[in-house]
């Protein structure tokens, strides 16, 4: 190796033994250029960790925002509801948080982002025409229960095959 310095850092010395480890050799990426494509953007490092960790960032909008993407998913998330009422709560409940969502005050000088109420029967119209869409397989019936033929392993240990 080289001279080692009289006094080095405790930081310096973990460093410097990883490296006679060898610690640092074959790193993912050794060798190749940086990837620089999106430096211009002042959000690289949240969108690159996002896409790196397999992050949903989806609860991380604005309240309006969030709401205008739940409202975009309908009635296709409704699909799996099996009672009218409950659309109706489920849209309902949808309304309710749009309306006081509006009631927050405003910040900066932008005006407000708003999320609009869905009209209620008519989500539930789509939902029954989506629902008669779908393809129901038929409900099949429960086969007999039939006995094992084979001894439990207690059985086969203790009384013999």
């Amino acid at each position: 190796m080289g001279r080692q310095p009289r006094w080095e850092s405790p930081v310096e010395r973990a460093i410097r033994e990883a490296q006679e480890r060898g610690d640092f050799d074959n790193l993912p990426g050794a060798g190749k250029p940086l990837d620089l494509h999106d430096a211009n953007d002042p959000d690289w490092w949240v969108k690159r960790y996002a896409a790196r960790e397999h992050l949903d960032l989806g609860g991380a909008l604005p309240g309006a925002l969030a709401l205008r993407k739940e409202a975009a998913g309908y009635p296709g998330s409704l699909a799996d509801v099996t009672r009218e009422e409950h659309v109706r709560e489920i849209i309902e409940d949808y309304n309710t948080r749009v309306l006081a969502d509006r009631l927050r005050p405003a910040v900066g000088n932008l005006p407000p982002l708003l999320a609009k109420t869905l009209d209620v029967d008519d989500m539930v119209r789509r939902w029954r025409e989506l629902r008669a869409s779908q393809v129901r397989p038929p409900l099949a019936e429960p086969a007999p229960a039939s006995r094992p033929t084979r001894r439990s392993w207690w059985r086969r240990l203790f009384l013999g095959t």
